[in-house]
C-alpha cells in the first residue's frame, strides 16, 4: 500500500507544485488505485508516474473548489482513450453537485465515455460509512472550510494469519489437502496418530492499516476523529507558523495546527500538503522543523513523491 502525491499545492499551480490530487495504490491488496481529488493538470502529472488510468477505479472528492476538481473531466476523458486496454467502470464519491459538474462538462465538450460512472453523492446529513468491501471500509466526516468539505478515513480490515508451511513440513504433514485444511483452521490427524492443532501453525491476524486524507479545513475536532490512530494522516498546511489569523479567515490550517491535530489523534505519521506557493524549499524545511516541535514524525510532501504506508 502506497500513497503518491500528484499535486501538493494550494489554490493555483506553481512551478514546483501542481494543485491537489493524490492516489492510494492498492495494487497488491485489490489491484486497484484510488484517487483523492483531481485538480487541473492531474492527468499530466500521471504521465510522470507508473500509474495506469484504467487501474483508478474509485475517485473521492473532498469538496468542489476548482483546485480540487477541475482536472476531473479531462482525466475521465483521457481514461477513455485507452482503447487497447480493458475499459472499467469508475465510482466517484463526493459532495452533492459533483455529478452535475462532471456530466455537464462531458456534455458541453461532446465527450463520450466507453465506461460507466457510478456517482455516490452526500451532504452533511448522509456522512459516516460511505463504502465497505470485503477488505476496506471508508468513512467521511464534515470538516470546517468555506464550503462543504469532507475528510476520508480509509480502514483496511485486519489481515488473516499466515500459514507456517515450514513448521507444518517439520511436523510431518505432507503437502496437499491437509495443508489446506490446516490453513482453513481445521485440526487434522496424521496417519501415525499425531494430532495437528491448526492454530499452532497460523500466525495471529495482522492489524489493517488506516490512512486519513483530509480536504481543506480549519483546525477542527473532526480531523482528529478521522485521524485517530492512523498510520498516516494527510493534512493540509496552506500556511505556516504565525499565520493562524489568515488561515482561519480563508478556511485553512497552519503547519502547527496540523501537528496539533496529529498529536491529538495519536497518529503515527503526519504528511503535510496543500502548501501555499509562497513557501519555497527552504521554507518547507522550516515548516517541518516548526511542526516537529509539536509532532515529531512530520514531513512536507513534494509532487510525485511516493510514501509507503
Amino acid at each position: 500500500m502506497e500513497l503518491q502525491f500528484l499535486g501538493t499545492g494550494a489554490g493555483q499551480p506553481a512551478k514546483q507544485r501542481n494543485v491537489s490530487s493524490l492516489v492510494l495504490k492498492l495494487l497488491d491488496e485489490i489491484n486497484e488505485v484510488w484517487m483523492f481529488d483531481c485538480g487541473e493538470g492531474t492527468q499530466r502529472q500521471i504521465l510522470e508516474t507508473t500509474i495506469k488510468p484504467r487501474k483508478i477505479k474509485k475517485i473521492f472528492i473532498t469538496h468542489l473548489h476548482g483546485d480540487h476538481v477541475l482536472g476531473l473531466p479531462g482525466f475521465l476523458s483521457t481514461r477513455a482513450f485507452q482503447a487497447n486496454e480493458e475499459q472499467t467502470d469508475v465510482d466517484i464519491y463526493g459532495p452533492i453537485g459533483i455529478k452535475q459538474f462532471v456530466m455537464s462538462s462531458l456534455k458541453v465538450t461532446g465527450s463520450r465515455l466507453p465506461y460507466h460512472i457510478n456517482f455516490h453523492e452526500f451532504d452533511d446529513k448522509s456522512l459516516g460509512k460511505i463504502l465497505e468491501t470485503d477488505k476496506f471500509t471508508v468513512y467521511a466526516e464534515k470538516l470546517d472550510h468555506t464550503i462543504f468539505c469532507v475528510g476520508y478515513r480509509v480502514m483496511q480490515k485486519d489481515l488473516e494469519g499466515t500459514l507456517d508451511a515450514e513448521a507444518l513440513k517439520a511436523a510431518g504433514v505432507p503437502f496437499g489437502p491437509l495443508f489446506g485444511k490446516v490453513k482453513n483452521g481445521q485440526d487434522v490427524v496424521l496417519e501415525d496418530g499425531t494430532k495437528i492443532i491448526a492454530k499452532d501453525y497460523i500466525s495471529a491476524p495482522k492489524k489493517g492499516k488506516i490512512v486519513t486524507i483530509l480536504g481543506d479545513t480549519r483546525k477542527t475536532a473532526a480531523s482528529a476523529r478521522l485521524g485517530l490512530g492512523a498510520d498516516i494522516l494527510v493534512h493540509e498546511s496552506t500556511y505556516g507558523k504565525g499565520d493562524e489569523k489568515i488561515a482561519r479567515n480563508h478556511g485553512h490550517s497552519t503547519n502547527m495546527q496540523a501537528a496539533e491535530v496529529a498529536k491529538e489523534a495519536s497518529a503515527k505519521r503526519l504528511l503535510l500538503n496543500h502548501v501555499s506557493a509562497r513557501f519555497l524549499g527552504r521554507d518547507c524545511k522550516q515548516m517541518e522543523r516548526d511542526a516537529a516541535t509539536i509532532f515529531e514524525n512530520v514531513h512536507v510532501v513534494r509532487d510525485l513523491e511516493e510514501v509507503e504506508v
